[in-house]
């Protein structure tokens, strides 16, 4: 799972109507769809989204108001309770939400580790976020975390899915409410799953990566 989270997305509410594009009649040249460009802002959601790297399907996507280290523990909780016996690998940036306390301790729970875990800032795997990452990262877990190298984020591929929802949801929408917002995202991540996705080619052949 490429795994990564999209804050900051705002239910924007456009204050009149777009006007439609219009066909070309007569010789005349066409005209494109136009959008209005003041909006009633209604607030922002974070999107915590897995692309799964073999298919190119959302897996168990959550949105929510924050992005703390409670909401990413909830958010891989979630997750891993869809295959709860499987193997998972997660592939996340270095931010420090993806190597904390809470996700080791739980982490630690749901593999049954037997070892101490020692005192956050102190000692043991809890002493720092670097202590915390490799911990995390230990191949022999069945629940485990590769982390991509600092500055380098755009390596996890779910970041072209984020490019994809952009361009074909938000760039052009309205939204009348936070509700509003949150069911259209989730309408379009399933509408994804059945007809677009698809594993990403990794191999660069000299023209962008779209969907």
């Amino acid at each position: 799972m490429s795994t990564d989270e999209k804050t900051g997305i705002q239910a924007l509410e456009r204050a009149a109507p777009c006007k439609p594009l219009q066909p070309g009649v007569a010789g005349q040249a066409g005209r494109c769809a136009r959008l209005e460009y003041e909006y009633i802002r209604h607030g922002t959601q974070c999107l915590f989204a897995n692309f799964e790297v073999a298919t190119g399907k959302q897996c168990a996507p959550s949105l929510g108001a924050t992005r703390t280290e409670a909401d990413f523990v909830a958010h891989i909780k979630q997750t891993v309770a869809t295959a709860p016996d499987e193997t998972w690998i997660f592939i996340v940036d270095q931010l420090n939400t993806h190597q904390s306390k809470s996700l080791v301790r739980w982490v630690a729970q749901a593999i049954a580790y037997r070892g101490e875990l020692g005192v956050k800032g102190q000692c043991g795997i809890l002493a720092s976020m670097s202590t915390r990452a490799a911990f995390l990262a230990q191949a022999e877990h069945r629940i485990r975390f590769v982390y991509t190298p600092k500055h380098c984020s755009w390596l996890n591929q779910v970041e072209l899915w984020f490019s994809i929802l952009v361009r074909r949801l938000l760039k052009r929408a309205s939204f009348s409410s936070i509700d509003e917002l949150r069911a259209r995202i989730l309408a379009f991540i399933e509408y994804f799953n059945q007809t677009l996705a698809k594993p990403f080619k990794w191999t660069y052949k000299g023209r962008p990566l779209t969907v």
